[in-house]
């Protein structure tokens, strides 16, 4: 499995995150050509090599119309009455959530997956600001320069993350800062209301030597929607370490930083189970293998065997994680006419395995990886292949072949 592993020491904010992906990237000029080629409105990126405490890493400028919003000032510029607004002389407008859903389906030349995404994660900070304001989400208009950054921070995540490839995504506890930051409405404390409310159920920390906000809505919003976990780092081979970097200055780096990398193939146990019964119906015995399965278990499978009495019967066995043993064998006895179940560990050595989807003429077809031990091998996924087999009218092997071809 491929992991990537997101360090929040110094908290997360778009920019920094989509710096750190461009940093994971041999050549980070054809990938800001790439960014600027996706039809944001308005919008143009561009990256810049800079240094923390000695650290170098990626900065991510985003500018609207010619514009670039102070570090992370667009987070906090929305308002709920109007449709334009009056900042520094000049007359901005206001979009709206529908607005930033016309942008995504109707400008953004990406796939249906990074549009999903986009539009998973403003749904989050919309959602936000709507309870912390007291409004419904559609009532909710966004500064249009702070937006269109923000919108372009998310794409640009969205995108490489796309990009990279399936792998799990996990990330450190995330520091917030302390103190206050100033936005539209006034003095907020440190996190801002909307970032913190996005932020419940995720575990964070402030420190007392940094002063000023590290983790913004737009930053807080990204790890909610893309990140699986929180916790230490995970055991794992890194191969690319990228740093995005952030404008302001601390005693500590202002970075956030991205490992990518893989789980070393390794051994593992797995529980076996398996039980004999001679007095259920094919169709009792299909519903039990059915409920296993639902709940996790590895495998299921039968062997016909000879009981007591000559009678003909069915050993079952089961294969499942350890820990899942004692629910296995609740299942087993709820759903099964056996008295007793027999089990024991096993030892296993298992390749390191990975989803991805490829774009095909068919459409997106996942590909599943396995490797490890000196071994590498890849299938389609046979659901997707007989789904496009079924729609093209043809076999699921005239598909592959097609493929190939």
């Amino acid at each position: 499995m491929k992991r990537l592993f997101i360090d929040c020491g110094m908290g997360a904010a778009g920019d920094m995150l989509s710096g750190a992906l461009i940093d994971l990237f041999e050549d980070r000029d054809q990938i800001i050509e790439e960014l600027n080629s996706l039809g944001i409105p308005d919008v143009v990126f561009r990256a810049e090599t800079t240094e923390k405490c000695g650290i170098h890493g990626s900065h991510l400028h985003v500018e609207v119309n010619g514009t670039e919003e102070d570090e992370h000032m667009h987070e906090h510029h929305h308002d709920h009455d109007h449709d334009v607004h009056e900042h520094g002389g000049h007359m901005h407008s206001h979009r709206s959530l529908h607005g930033i859903e016309h942008i995504i389906e109707d400008h953004l030349t990406v796939n249906s997956r990074v549009k999903e995404h986009v539009r998973a994660v403003y749904q989050i900070i919309a959602e936000a600001e709507s309870s912390v304001h007291g409004v419904p989400v559609e009532e909710i208009h966004f500064h249009e320069v702070g937006t269109m950054d923000a919108v372009a921070d998310i794409t640009a995540v969205s995108y490489l993350l796309d990009k990279l490839g399936e792998c799990e995504i996990t990330a450190s506890p995330v520091h917030v800062g302390r103190g206050t930051v100033k936005c539209a409405h006034g003095i907020l404390p440190v996190p801002a209301p909307a970032a913190a409310l996005i932020l419940q159920g995720i575990p964070t920390y402030s420190r007392q030597e940094v002063e000023g906000e590290l983790c913004t809505p737009t930053g807080a919003a990204l790890l909610k929607h893309f990140v699986s976990s929180f916790g230490p780092m995970p055991t794992m081979i890194s191969e690319k370490i990228g740093y995005g970097m952030g404008t302001k200055d601390f005693a500590i780096a202002n970075c956030v930083r991205i490992f990518v990398g893989k789980e070393e193939a390794r051994e593992a146990e797995v529980c076996e189970l398996n039980f004999n019964v001679d007095d259920m119906t094919g169709e009792e015995l299909g519903f039990v293998t059915g409920q296993l399965l639902s709940h996790g278990a590895y495998e299921v499978f039968t062997t016909p065997i000879q009981m007591k009495k000559t009678r003909p019967g069915t050993l079952v066995t089961v294969m499942c994680d350890p820990r899942d043993r004692v629910r296995m064998a609740e299942l087993i006895f709820r759903n099964s006419t056996t008295l007793g179940i027999r089990h024991r560990t096993y030892n296993r050595m298992i390749l390191d395995r990975r989803v991805e989807t490829e774009e095909t003429e068919f459409g997106p077809i996942r590909r599943k990886y396995a490797e490890g031990y000196g071994v590498s091998r890849s299938k389609y996924e046979y659901d997707d292949l007989a789904a496009a087999a079924e729609k093209e009218g043809c076999s699921v092997r005239e598909l592959l072949n097609r493929i190939a071809s």
